[in-house]
């Protein structure tokens, strides 16, 4: 019998992509949407064979109805606190309300259980909606998948293509970065969905690559030697953030705040996983390094 799962934020990249793989492995997929969404994206995810339920997301009974008969919830909203705080509590209780046994919320990022608190933003917010999660009798599940690998295409100081350089913070030049293509992300959710006995937090990376390893590969692909910068220590880059942040109070208010980025690279330079759960689901494979960066990077 085929698993019913809900998906909320299935119009977004990472939902669509979660929609198609759980198709793929024959779930029932249900998506709640916006009366405003992208007809184009609606029309996309019936294609897959999704079922589309329009709800007003402000109303618990609408979301409660839409929960009913589902096995499983998975949340890939984005946004700020009204969204993954807000959003995610209104649907959290929906689910509960009609006695959904699980729930998979949106905390597609670097693992920030052992970050400092106030150090990231959005990893406030994941945070808030954690405590209000744990504290419920639902099966939670949580999958980290570090950063989303295409952020390397975007001339970010990881990997700056534009003046041909890779920089990094501190004494990290062999620091592992861990790095998860939207792809990889969605098949490694959809298996979770599908797993009643997936842990409460599972960290992923399509591949953990550090900035010497990074130049050393990109010197294969094209045969150039980017530079290779040491921006500042992490002390000096954590009180720039700072001053960033005070400086530009608008970005508060921002999805993607400058200083955002840069708390995300703080992140990124201050944790990485450890115990990665790639090897839980044998049918799937998952991007190198290496192929990745081929596949953008131009000799």
């Amino acid at each position: 019998m085929k698993k019913s799962i809900l998906v909320a934020g299935a119009a977004g990249n990472l939902g669509n992509r979660i929609c198609r793989e759980l198709v793929k492995r024959e779930a029932a997929v249900s998506a709640i949407v916006r009366t405003s969404t992208d007809p184009l994206k609606i029309e996309a995810l019936k294609k897959m064979g999704v079922e589309i339920i329009e709800v007003d997301m402000s109303s618990s009974e609408e979301l409660t109805k839409a929960c009913q008969g589902k096995e499983v919830v998975v949340s890939a909203v984005a946004g700020l606190a009204d969204v993954i705080v807000d959003l995610q509590k209104r649907l959290l209780d929906s689910a509960i309300q009609a006695k959904v046994p699980r729930f998979i919320p949106s905390d597609f990022s670097t693992d920030y259980n052992d970050l400092v608190p106030g150090e990231n933003r959005n990893f406030d917010l994941r945070r808030d909606f954690k405590a209000y999660l744990d504290s419920t009798s639902i099966k939670a599940s949580s999958v980290f998948n570090g950063a989303f690998a295409d952020i390397l295409k975007y001339s970010t100081p990881a990997l700056n293509l534009k003046d041909r350089s890779i920089s990094y913070w501190g004494e990290k030049a062999d620091w592992k970065l861990d790095f998860t293509t939207m792809d990889d992300t969605a098949a490694f959710t959809a298996e979770v969905a599908l797993d009643n006995d997936a842990p409460r937090n599972l960290q992923i990376a399509s591949f953990q690559i550090s900035p010497n390893m990074l130049w050393s590969d990109v010197k294969e692909i094209t045969g150039e030697e980017f530079s290779l910068r040491r921006l500042s220590s992490m002390e000096d880059f954590a009180a720039f953030i700072k001053k960033q942040r005070a400086d530009n109070p608008a970005g508060e208010n921002e999805l993607y705040a400058k200083w955002q980025q840069s708390q995300y690279m703080y992140s990124m330079f201050s944790t990485h996983h450890h115990q990665l759960a790639n090897g839980r689901y044998e049918n799937l494979t998952w991007t190198t390094g290496l192929a990745y960066l081929k596949s953008f990077v131009n000799r």
